[in-house]
C-alpha cells in the first residue's frame, strides 16, 4: 500500500549494502564460468585507479569484476542483453556509487573499532550451497576445486564476504526499534484515503499508421541511421557432450561380492534386533534406593513407588530402548545390566556418577533379521549409487584437470570417449537466424553457461546439471560478433518499425493536441472529439489513491500520473511497447479524512515503522558517503566505460 507512494524513488541499498546480495552470488555465481558469479570477486586494486575512498584505491580491475558480476546477474533474467545495453542510462554510475559506499563504510566500521574474525567468515563459508559435497556438507575438496574452477583466489573471497560482513554489522542494528509517531501516520494515512476524479484516454498507434508509406529511400536512410537496432545478438557455435550415468553404468554394477560385504558389514541393520521397553528412576540417595527396589521386588508398582518419590509417569518411561541408547540416556553399566536381565526383572541400584539407577524390564522386543535374498535388491541399489556418485565424480575431477591444464573440449572428449555435439551459430536464446534450428531438451540448461565463457579466453567448463546424476562438458568453437545484418534481408522489418515510428510521432503530437486542448479549459470530451483522425473516447476514472495500490500488484503508469499532477491538469506518456499515448487528465481532488478511518492508521504506522529500519540504514549509508574522503579519476572512469561499452561516447 505504501509502496505505492515511493514507487518511482530507486532503492540502491540493496545492491550495495546488504549481505544477502553476496550469497545470492555466491549461490548462483558457480559453475557458470567466465564472466559474472564469484568469477569476478576480487581483483584487488590492480590497473590504473579510477577511484580512492579514505586513501584506499579502487582500481580499474576491481570495478570491472564488480560491472562484469551485475552484468551476468541481468543476463540470468535477460540473456540475450548486451554489455552496451546493460551500461545505458546510468546503470555504470550507480555501480561505481553502490562500490564506493560500500568501500566507506568498510573504511567507517574499522574506524569505530569493529572487527570480522577469521571464523566469522569461516562460518559463513561453510554455509554456501557451492562448497557442499554431494551429501550436502562442506568439503574443503569440493571448496578448493570450485575456486579453481573459476580462477578465484580464496583471499580474494574472504575479503569480499568480510566487507559484507562488516557493512552488516553497522547497517542492521541502527534501525532496530524504529518507530513512527502517530501524527506522520496520520497525514500519510490521509493521504491514502484521497480521492481523484479524472479521465484516462489513449491514442494508439495501430490508428496513426493508415496512411504512412515511406519511400525505399526512406527506409534505406532509417536503416542506416539505426543499424544498431537491427542487431542480431552475438552467436556462437556452441560444442557439448552429456555426462551422465550410462556412460560408467556397467563399471556401477554391484558384484556378488560386493553385495556380500555390504550385508556383512551393515548386521546391525540386516540382522535381527532387540529393542526394551524400559522403567528407570535415579535416586540420590543410597538407601532410599535400596527401599525403593526392595518395595518393587516385593510385588509394589513401579510406577506408584516412582510417583511417591516425585516421579512423574513421562520421567520414568523409556520405550522402544537398544542398548546405546539407554547408555547414553543413563549409564554404559546400567544399560549393560539392563539388557543382560530378563524380561520382567527388576535391576540394582547400580551406581553412576548420576546416582542409583533401579530399572524394571518391562517387555522384550525382538525384530527378525533379514535374509541376504530379501534385500539384495536394496543392497545392490545402494551399492550402484555409491559407485555412480564415485566414478562420476572422478570422471568430472579428471576433465576439471584437463581443463586446468588447458586442453581444448575436443581432447578432453577423445581422452574421455565423450561425444561432442555441435551447434549451428545460435544466439543466447537457442535462436539461429540463418537456418532452421530447434534446440534440443538437453541443450537449452546449457545456453547460459554456454554465453558465459569467455570468448577471448574460452576455457571449456563443466555444468551440473542434476547433482550426481547428470553433467555436461561446454565448449565454443567460434563466436559470431553483435551485427546488423543486410538490408536486403530485413527491408520489411525496417519498414514496419519507420511506419510505426513516424505512427508515434503522429500519436504524440494529436496527444498532447488533446492534453493542451483541456488544459487551456475545454471540456475533455470535446477535446477528444477535436482531434484528427478520430480516436477512441476517455474511460472515467474515480479512485481512492489507496485503491491503485491494493493487492500488492504494481501500480498502472496512468493511474500514478493521475495522483500526481495538479488538479485541472492534463499530461500525456506513453503507453508501453509503442502501442500509443495515453491522456491522463485530472479533473477533481477530495482530500482524504483519516480521522474516519481509526484503522487506516493504525495500519499506515504498522507498515511505516516496518520500512523504518531500511530507511533508516539507507540514510546512515549515506552519511557515511558524505563524511567520507571519496573523489574519482574521471579520464579513467571515461575510458573504462567506453571500453566495457565497446564504442567511443
Amino acid at each position: 500500500m505504501l509502496a505505492s507512494l515511493r514507487r518511482t524513488t530507486r532503492t540502491w541499498a540493496a545492491g550495495a549494502i546488504l549481505f544477502l546480495a553476496l550469497m545470492a552470488i555466491v549461490i548462483t555465481g558457480f559453475g557458470t564460468g567466465g564472466m559474472g558469479g564469484l568469477g569476478s570477486i576480487g581483483g584487488g586494486g590492480s590497473g590504473a585507479s579510477v577511484a580512492r575512498v579514505e586513501g584506499e584505491n579502487i582500481g580499474e580491475q576491481e570495478l570491472t569484476d564488480v560491472i562484469n558480476r551485475e552484468y551476468n546477474r541481468a543476463r540470468q533474467q535477460q540473456p540475450t542483453l548486451d554489455m552496451h545495453s546493460f551500461l545505458a542510462g546510468r546503470t555504470f554510475e550507480e555501480i561505481l556509487r553502490q562500490t564506493l559506499i560500500g568501500k566507506a563504510i568498510m573504511a567507517f566500521g574499522r574506524a569505530q573499532g569493529l572487527i570480522v574474525s577469521q571464523r566469522m567468515i569461516d562460518r559463513e563459508i561453510v554455509n554456501i550451497p557451492a562448497f557442499r559435497n554431494f551429501a550436502g556438507q562442506f568439503d574443503d575438496a569440493t571448496f578448493r576445486r570450485a575456486l579453481d574452477s573459476q580462477n578465484i583466489r580464496e583471499a580474494d573471497l574472504r575479503e569480499d564476504i568480510a566487507r559484507s560482513l562488516m557493512q552488516r554489522q553497522l547497517l542492521l542494528p541502527i534501525g532496530l526499534g524504529a518507530a513512527t509517531p502517530e501524527s506522520v501516520a496520520r497525514e500519510y494515512a490521509a493521504l491514502l484515503l484521497e480521492r481523484r476524479q479524472g479521465t484516462i484516454g489513449v491514442v494508439p498507434t495501430e490508428l496513426m499508421a493508415q496512411g504512412i508509406a515511406p519511400t525505399d529511400a526512406e527506409v534505406a536512410a532509417y536503416y542506416a541511421r539505426n543499424r544498431d537496432r537491427f542487431s542480431i545478438p552475438e552467436r556462437r557455435v556452441i560444442r557439448y557432450a552429456m555426462i551422465d550415468r550410462s556412460r560408467i553404468a556397467q563399471a556401477a554394477t554391484a558384484t556378488d561380492a560386493e553385495v556380500a560385504a555390504y550385508y556383512r558389514q551393515h548386521a546391525a541393520q540386516y540382522g535381527p534386533r532387540e529393542t526394551r521397553d524400559l522403567q528407570s528412576v535415579v535416586i540420590q540417595d543410597r538407601a532410599a534406593a535400596q527401599a525403593f527396589a526392595q518395595r518393587v521386588r516385593g510385588g509394589g508398582s513401579f510406577a506408584d513407588a516412582a510417583s511417591a518419590a516425585g516421579f512423574g509417569p513421562t520421567d520414568i518411561a523409556f520405550p522402544n530402548q537398544n542398548r546405546g541408547q539407554f547408555a547414553q540416556a543413563t549409564a554404559p553399566q546400567v544399560a549393560t545390566a539392563a539388557f543382560g536381565a530378563a524380561q520382567g526383572a527388576v535391576i540394582g541400584p547400580i551406581q553412576s556418577e548420576l546416582g542409583f539407577h533401579i530399572v524394571r524390564i518391562e517387555r522384550v522386543n525382538t525384530v527378525p533379521g533379514r535374509p541376504l535374498q530379501n534385500v539384495r535388491v536394496e543392497i545392490a541399489q545402494a551399492i550402484e549409487q555409491r559407485k555412480t556418485a564415485d566414478l562420476l565424480g572422478a570422471l568430472i575431477t579428471r576433465i576439471d584437470d584437463q581443463i586446468a591444464d588447458g586442453a581444448s573440449v575436443e581432447e578432453i572428449a577423445r581422452t574421455q570417449s565423450l561425444q561432442l555435439v555441435t551447434t549451428p551459430p545460435i544466439t543466447a536464446s537457442g535462436q539461429s537466424p540463418d537456418q532452421p534450428f530447434v534446440v534440443p531438451p538437453e541443450l537449452s540448461p546449457l545456453l547460459r553457461s554456454a554465453f558465459e565463457i569467455d570468448a577471448d579466453d574460452p576455457e571449456p567448463v563443466v555444468e551440473t546439471i542434476t547433482p550426481d546424476q547428470r553433467f555436461a562438458l561446454i565448449g565454443i568453437e567460434r563466436v559470431v560478433p553483435a551485427a546488423p545484418p543486410p538490408l536486403a534481408r530485413i527491408q520489411a522489418q525496417v519498414r514496419a518499425v519507420l511506419v510505426q515510428q513516424r505512427a508515434l510521432e503522429r500519436g504524440r503530437a494529436i496527444a498532447q493536441a488533446i492534453a493542451d486542448r483541456i488544459n487551456r479549459g475545454m471540456p475533455a470530451a470535446l477535446a477528444y472529439a477535436a482531434a484528427q483522425p478520430r480516436v477512441p473516447p476517455p474511460q472515467s476514472v474515480n479512485l481512492r489513491r489507496v485503491q491503485i495500490s491494493q493487492g500488492g500488484q504494481q501500480v498502472p503508469p496512468p493511474l500514478l500520473t493521475l495522483f500526481s499532477i495538479p488538479q485541472g491538469r492534463a499530461r500525456i506518456l506513453p503507453a508501453p511497447n509503442g502501442q500509443g499515448w495515453y491522456v491522463v487528465h485530472h479533473a477533481q481532488r477530495t482530500a482524504g479524512e483519516a480521522a474516519t478511518e481509526p484503522r487506516m492508521i493504525e495500519t499506515t504506522r504498522a507498515e511505516f515503522s516496518r520500512a523504518a529500519p531500511e530507511e533508516i540504514a539507507q540514510q546512515f549509508a549515506r552519511a557515511v558517503e558524505l563524511q567520507s574522503e571519496i573523489s574519482r579519476n574521471q579520464d579513467a572512469l571515461r575510458r573504462l566505460r567506453q571500453r566495457l561499452a565497446g564504442s567511443a561516447e
